[in-house]
């Protein structure tokens, strides 16, 4: 059974950065596009950024667009989130997607809470 943990999230003031990780286990990482979503209290689950097995495409939600940033190292088996110029709208529930490309299995893990505040 697959798992992924988050880590990374914290409080950081308006303007900070923050990187997030997301380690995956139990299946095999470089087959699976990962991507980033998060929700707000009260809001619905929203994609932040996504990225396919091999790097070669990302995609980004229109909100982040030139401020976030995904990346992988297959060889960690770890997806990254690194946010720059964070803005209180940023607070979240920060969590990290698994899904394959051949059965469309997917895995979610737990969350990282994100809290933008000065």
């Amino acid at each position: 059974q697959g798992q992924l943990v988050e880590s990374g999230g914290g409080l950081v003031q308006p303007g900070g950065s923050l990187r997030l990780s997301c380690t995956g286990s139990g299946f095999t990482f470089n087959m699976y596009a990962m991507s980033w979503y998060r929700q707000a209290p009260g809001k619905e689950r929203e994609l932040v950024a996504a990225i396919t097995q091999n790097s070669s495409t990302r995609n980004y939600g229109d909100s982040v667009q030139g401020r976030f940033s995904i990346s992988r190292d297959n060889r960690k088996n770890t997806v990254y989130l690194q946010m720059r110029n964070l803005e209180p709208e940023d607070t979240a529930m920060y969590y990290c997607k698994a899904r394959s490309t051949y059965t469309d299995v997917i895995y979610w893990g737990q969350g990282t809470q994100v809290t933008v505040s000065s």
